[in-house]
């Protein structure tokens, strides 16, 4: 992967705005874990909500942050971070296929950081409960709890594809393969159950419990069966190209690609990334959450191919990029989210507000481009 001058200019411009704004929000957030904001103020689910999954993306930019600047406020914040997620350690209710995006961006990111033991025991047991949620007749790892007579034991969501690098962590850590076993057997069946073969992928699949079989696919949080949820496409995208990183199975690469084709494709003119690819023609609503992780796949991408290759993902991921900070990203620093237009779901009733695993991704991406990146997935 190899950037012009312009484009490494602009790359280290940018980082260095979104570093100079973040450590103003981070003095002013220090003791909360946000998920959006409201009026420009970061909201705090470090209470009755400490269970929500995007709670390890605040400590994961802290981290990052850490490793852009050496300054021991970014530190403090993400071990504070992780130490209030240890409420959901022994909440089975509070556990879930999610574990990764949880500790990994914690626990996991301050064991490569620092080798604190006690953030090491965070991550393996995270890793553990996640492992204990793989079906091995369906081979994969059951989505949401829903306990109870109506629950979704049978469902799998593509979205896991990025809690996996947990399992791969923690066989890698422990010498043990049965985690890395459980990653792969779930990858696999991604590949064939949630990849469809124009590269668009189903957001929920539902299998049989006892044969394995796939029953059926739903929309999920996209516009409804059979369309194409892009923050799922983007989890596909990067999901799989984080698989092939730690497995070296050329498959996950290939399916890596056949997202990322199909995602750039589908990219309009603007950059800016609808909440899905076949919603309703008058329908304009975005998703910049979509457009920042899809960024960090093709960024990854770019860096494992050459010649032409190469340079489209790069292009395609400096495109969303370069529209996000243009437009996107809102750069007065007595506001604490970074980018606007951000969609949780299609049929949610509010759209387009600031989430913090755009923030963190945006960042990511930066990084990446600019070789700064610590690497956390």
């Amino acid at each position: 992967m190899q950037l012009n001058g312009q484009e490494i200019k602009w790359a280290q411009e940018t980082l260095d705005r979104v570093a100079h704004k973040l450590e103003r929000v981070a003095e002013r957030s220090k003791d909360k874990i946000p998920y959006t904001t409201l009026h420009g103020v970061h909201d705090d689910k470090s209470g009755e909500e400490i269970g929500w999954w995007t709670n390890g993306f605040w400590g994961g930019m802290m981290w990052q942050m850490y490793a852009l600047t050496g300054k021991e406020l970014y530190k403090e914040i993400a071990e504070d971070n992780e130490r209030k997620l240890d409420a959901c350690l022994m909440d089975i209710n509070r556990l879930d296929h999610d574990n990764g995006f949880r500790w990994l961006p914690t626990a996991v990111a301050d064991y490569r950081v620092t080798k604190n033991p006690a953030s090491r025991n965070r991550g393996l047991l995270a890793a553990g409960n996640l492992a204990g949620r793989f079906n091995n007749r369906g081979n994969f790892i059951r989505a949401w709890n829903d306990w109870g007579p109506d629950d979704h034991r049978g469902w799998a969501i593509i979205d896991c594809m990025m809690n996996l690098p947990l399992l791969y962590w923690a066989s890698e850590e422990t010498g043990d393969p049965r985690f890395s076993q459980i990653a792969v057997s779930h990858a696999d069946t991604a590949g064939k159950s949630f990849i469809r073969g124009d590269g668009s992928s189903n957001h929920i699949v539902e299998f049989d419990l006892e044969t394995g079989e796939m029953v059926k696919s739903y929309g999920g949080q996209g516009f409804g069966e059979g369309s194409s949820w892009t923050r799922g496409q983007s989890w596909a995208l990067y999901g799989f190209t984080l698989s092939h990183l730690h497995t070296k199975d050329p498959a996950y690469l290939a399916t890596a690609e056949r997202v990322a084709n199909y995602f750039i494709a589908n990219i309009p003119e603007s950059g800016f990334i609808p909440v899905d690819f076949r919603q309703p023609v008058d329908v304009a609503l975005e998703d910049s959450t979509a457009a920042a992780i899809a960024s960090c796949g093709l960024i990854e991408l770019a860096k494992l191919k050459e010649g032409r290759q190469s340079r489209i993902y790069l292009s395609a991921a400096l495109k969303m990029l370069g529209a996000l900070a243009e437009e996107r990203v809102r750069w007065n620093e007595e506001e604490d989210n970074l980018l606007e237009k951000c969609t949780a779901a299609y049929h949610d009733q509010e759209h387009e507000f600031s989430i913090i695993y755009g923030d963190y991704y945006f960042l990511e991406a930066l990084m990446k481009l600019n070789g700064r990146e610590l690497f956390i997935w």
